[in-house]
């Protein structure tokens, strides 16, 4: 902020969408962990998002509502305060409590979390701002590394801010989601509305070879596994009218030539709808294969993403009030949340500088729940060990269960770790 002139800056257009359907049950948070070699000192970490915040524009604002849309301002206040994790993961972000900030910071013995409301960036955003902090904290840790190499951001760290769908987008693209409602997976609630977390540690060539045998790629494979687990355990209600559906959402950076901290993905989807009464894991490899081998296309993410900003234009340029826009928006974003069982992202392979590789452990990932969708898994890599994360607000865990029993069964070695929840 200079001479009282506050900046402020748009949302891209699907961020438009976070703020209208946030809530205590639906907070559109995510999480990016980093695990290192060493315990965490508070005081250095609150010294290390003191010091970043300020440096990463796209983070270093608040949310505003205006009269016909919502906005960032440049945020002046002090960064987010650390503290130790004492709660579940990925609650809502309340700005009041968080000095207006959009993320929040916190740790557990040698771990280091990032919490991001979706609005501010996706996945590859929160990499780029969760890697400077680490970066900022082992160098305070360790004042050798300070000393050569310095303060400054990394050459890898974008500052870019454009909205690539806006600059990418082509008019009057035509429809390209599905609206017909798929299964979604229900069951009995953890008590005082628990966060269940199951991460499964794998080895990266292991998954190579077995996908391969498949002809399959790792994440088609993983994706593969859950649509099998899920038909495994509900076969008798997965109909052609209530298929299974996984929304996968795809980084559109490296097909636009682009560089942006703001959102810019598009959700394409494997679909299993059956038309026999039994299926082999090897028939729902091919199926889940071929449904996604003829979306993840640069001309057909284009057409995707075209048809998604030309709606959300009409809907935010337009001079009509805040609410009724967001009643509008609100309505949209149900009929396509309930057309899916569940989303799986993939964050893919995490690199750090090589001065610091020594230090670093381990990353991982994961999603809060949305309608219709309780369970939601994350890829993460870090060197040749990939964790596949499951998050679930249901006590049943029948489905990560035979999820990571199909992948050792197909002779890749899988550790096991939870958050606990489950022996409560």
């Amino acid at each position: 902020m200079a001479g009282g002139y506050i900046h402020w800056d748009k949302l891209d257009n699907t961020a438009n969408i976070f703020p209208v359907i946030a809530g205590e049950s639906m907070t559109n948070t995510y999480r990016i962990s980093c695990v290192l070699k060493e315990e965490i000192n508070k005081d250095l970490l609150q010294e290390a998002v003191d010091i970043v915040t300020p440096k990463i524009p796209g983070f270093n604002l608040r949310l505003r509502a205006g009269i016909f849309w919502f906005y960032f301002e440049e945020n002046g206040k002090k960064a987010p305060r650390v503290h130790e994790e004492d709660t579940f993961p990925c609650r809502l972000i309340h700005e009041t409590k968080n000095n207006s900030y959009l993320f929040r910071v916190t740790y557990f013995k040698n771990r280091i979390n990032l919490e991001v409301f979706h609005a501010l960036t996706d996945g590859m955003g929160g990499i780029s701002f969760l890697k400077e902090l680490v970066y900022q904290y082992l160098r305070l840790a360790h004042p050798e590394l300070r000393e050569r190499l310095g303060d400054k951001l990394s050459k890898e760290t974008s500052l870019n801010r454009e909205d690539s769908f806006i600059k990418n987008y082509k008019k009057r693209a035509k429809a390209s989601y599905k609206f017909q409602k798929a299964f979604l997976i229900k069951g009995e609630p953890i008590p005082y509305n628990g966060f269940g977390v199951i991460h499964g540690y794998m080895n990266i060539q292991q998954l190579k070879d077995v996908s391969k045998a498949r002809g399959l790629s790792i994440n088609e494979y993983l994706i593969a596994t859950f649509i099998w687990a899920t038909y495994q355990e509900n076969y008798r209600h997965i109909t052609k009218k209530k298929p299974i559906r996984v929304a996968v959402p795809v980084n559109l950076r490296p097909y636009f030539d682009s560089i942006t901290t703001k959102n810019f993905f598009a959700m394409v989807s494997a679909e299993f709808i059956p038309e026999k009464d039994e299926y082999s894991f090897d028939e729902i490899c091919q199926i889940t294969h071929e449904s996604l081998r003829s979306q993840i296309n640069k001309e057909h993410l284009e057409e995707i993403f075209s048809y998604n900003v030309s709606n959300e234009q009409y809907f935010v340029a337009r001079a009509i009030p805040l609410p009724i826009k967001n009643l509008a928006m609100k309505a949209v974003y149900t009929q396509t949340a309930l057309a899916n069982t569940t989303t799986i992202t993939n964050i893919g392979n995490i690199k750090v500088s090589e001065d610091y590789e020594p230090y670093i452990d381990m990353f991982y990932s994961f999603l809060s729940f949305s309608k219709g969708q309780m369970l939601k898994a994350t890829i993460t890599s870090y060197k040749d060990t990939l964790v596949y994360t499951y998050t679930s607000a249901w006590q049943d865990v029948s489905i990560q269960r035979r999820v990571f029993r199909q992948i050792a069964a197909d002779g890749v070695d899988v550790k096991i770790e939870t958050n606990g929840v489950y022996y409560e």
